[in-house]
């Protein structure tokens, strides 16, 4: 028995179908030993990558493939690359099931499209950045809201070839949440400095990621 029950998998693949663009990479590290959901991770990514042809499914090994996480700025596992005509900087960290699903689902959609959906302002502003913005949201799978936050995230890594969005599903990860004082999610995290609490609107977050190409050093 899968993860994604029988019920809902025509319509995800009908979905799927009206809404992809052009092929999809959904690139999984795991670790069958001493990774925690790992397995799981793994099946779901190929429960999704059978639903349509335009979505191929590749799996990697963390240690054996070394080469290829750090490339991909895999750091820990389960991890999850999601690449469509270039590598936009998508990832999750953690099985993505239970209200991240969706934040899943979105993202392949929108990584094969190679359209991030944000207002023309936006848009505009983020074309100015030139140097490297990394964002961390802190979720957990029963969140209703995190799925909000994540998605904004990894719109504003498909939009910047400069920014990085990681959906970092801290149940998972707890020493991740001891380290950044999570005590709630969604939580977001801008180059390890600029903390946003909650589902925060998209000129809230273009401004912390503004401030923070502004605080690096030239």
């Amino acid at each position: 028995m899968g993860f994604i029950p029988d019920e809902h998998k025509q319509h995800i693949k009908a979905g799927l179908e009206n809404s992809l663009k052009d092929e999809v990479k959904i690139i999984v590290f795991t670790q069958e030993f001493e990774c925690h959901f790992c397995k799981e991770t793994r099946e779901l990514a190929q429960e999704v990558g059978a639903l349509s042809e335009k979505i191929k499914v590749e799996i990697y090994d963390f240690v054996k493939d070394a080469e290829k996480a750090k490339t991909l700025g895999i750091d820990k596992v389960p991890a999850i690359a999601v690449i469509g005509a270039k590598d936009y900087g998508v990832r999750f960290f953690g099985v993505p099931l239970g209200y991240e699903f969706k934040s899943f689902f979105d993202a392949v959609v929108n990584v094969s499209k190679g359209e991030s959906g944000l207002s023309e302002e936006t848009k505009h502003k983020l074309a100015s950045i030139n140097k490297p913005v990394h964002i961390q949201v802190f979720v957990t799978l029963t969140c209703p809201y995190c799925p909000l936050a994540v998605e904004l995230a990894h719109k504003f890594a498909i939009e910047s070839d400069f920014i990085r969005a990681d959906g970092v599903e801290i149940g998972e990860f707890p020493h991740l949440a001891q380290k950044y004082s999570v005590m709630g999610v969604p939580k977001l995290l801008v180059n390890e400095k600029k903390e946003l609490l909650g589902v925060v609107p998209e000129a809230v977050l273009l401004e912390e990621v503004l401030r923070s190409v502004q605080e690096q050093s030239p």
